[in-house]
């Protein structure tokens, strides 16, 4: 069996069908989340996407709903991970308390560290309890990538909404993790 193109991966399809047209770019978001990591670091480009792939897989009897559906639940998936991955980092340094990164956009947001990640995870999860939209926003965003279109198609609502959340979530993400 090929891979399907991104036309093919229709509604109600399998995630074995749809996962495929979107590793490649998976594997750059996972990648831009690693850019800014130490030489080393024990989770790497492919075993997130691969660790994601396998949170997904455990779903039963889900029929994802293409492209924009498998996105925003794999930046779920992403985030989950890498905010396990960074709290057990942080409990083998036994510390931390490196400062909070401004969020000004995607790409910045995508190169905080791991203590970082893990203040904006509790700070996300105040945020989901406050408008759970805007912390999905923020999910597809940040942690899986996607542009505004894409978040907006993942989400069932409309790009001007999806901008709206987007400004409001950030100044209230930076209002909670106290950057400037």
């Amino acid at each position: 069996m090929t891979a399907p193109d991104a036309a093919s991966a229709a509604t109600g399809a399998s995630l074995d069908d749809v996962f495929p047209v979107v590793y490649e770019e998976l594997r750059r978001v996972a990648h831009r989340h690693f850019r800014a990591e130490a030489t080393g670091h024990t989770l790497g480009t492919t075993a997130l996407v691969h660790e994601a792939y396998l949170e997904l897989a455990r779903l039963d009897r889900v029929r994802w709903a293409g492209r924009a559906y498998v996105l925003a639940a794999a930046s779920r998936a992403m985030r989950r991970i890498l905010i396990d991955h960074a709290v057990a980092r942080r409990a083998q340094k036994r510390g931390g308390g490196a400062p909070s990164a401004a969020l000004d956009d995607a790409v910045a947001m995508a190169e905080s560290r791991g203590d970082d990640l893990v203040a904006l995870d509790e700070a996300l999860e105040r945020l989901a309890a406050a408008n759970a939209r805007c912390a999905q926003v923020v999910e597809c965003r940040f942690f899986g990538g996607l542009s505004v279109e894409e978040t907006a198609e993942a989400l069932g609502t409309s790009p001007a909404t999806v901008k709206r959340d987007w400004t409001l979530a950030r100044a209230w993400l930076n209002r909670e993790l106290g950057a400037a």
